[in-house]
């Protein structure tokens, strides 16, 4: 994978270890080797900012911060990044049977329709981890 010159800043080489160990790098190769000179300016802010910034704050664990995701993913109806964000979420920790308490919680604050997308979503995405290896 070859770096673009925008990627070289220490806060993306921060940030990008934290992606990296959160989402997998599958994930973040596809959309580094897939930037161009449209999308690399929002691919160095998110790596910059979102992951090389906020997630390495030492307030939150990272198994807090994909809590967090989770909810406000479901709540904001964001699917592609819920999937995302719930690979992340077992990576960093949480359980199926967490992941469920977080789908019902957010029934009650989100509705119903969200919790059924997030439920499919969480549904899917332990299914294609479980391929992988156990979960837990």
């Amino acid at each position: 994978m070859a770096m673009r010159p925008e990627f070289q800043s220490e806060q993306f080489k921060k940030g990008l270890e934290v992606r990296r160990a959160v989402v997998g790098d599958a994930y973040v190769n596809k959309s580094l080797d897939s930037a161009d000179d449209l999308t690399a300016p929002l691919q160095k802010l998110v790596t910059e900012y979102c992951w090389g910034d906020v997630w390495t704050r030492p307030g939150l664990e990272r198994k807090t911060r994909s809590f967090l995701n989770l909810a406000m993913l479901i709540a904001l109806n964001r699917p592609n990044e819920l999937r995302l964000h719930m690979r992340g979420a077992i990576n960093n920790g949480i359980t199926k049977a967490e992941i469920v308490e977080v789908v019902l919680q957010a029934a009650i604050y989100c509705g119903v329709p969200a919790s059924l997308d997030a439920m499919k979503a969480a549904r899917e995405v332990i299914a294609e981890m479980e391929k992988e290896g156990p979960v837990a």
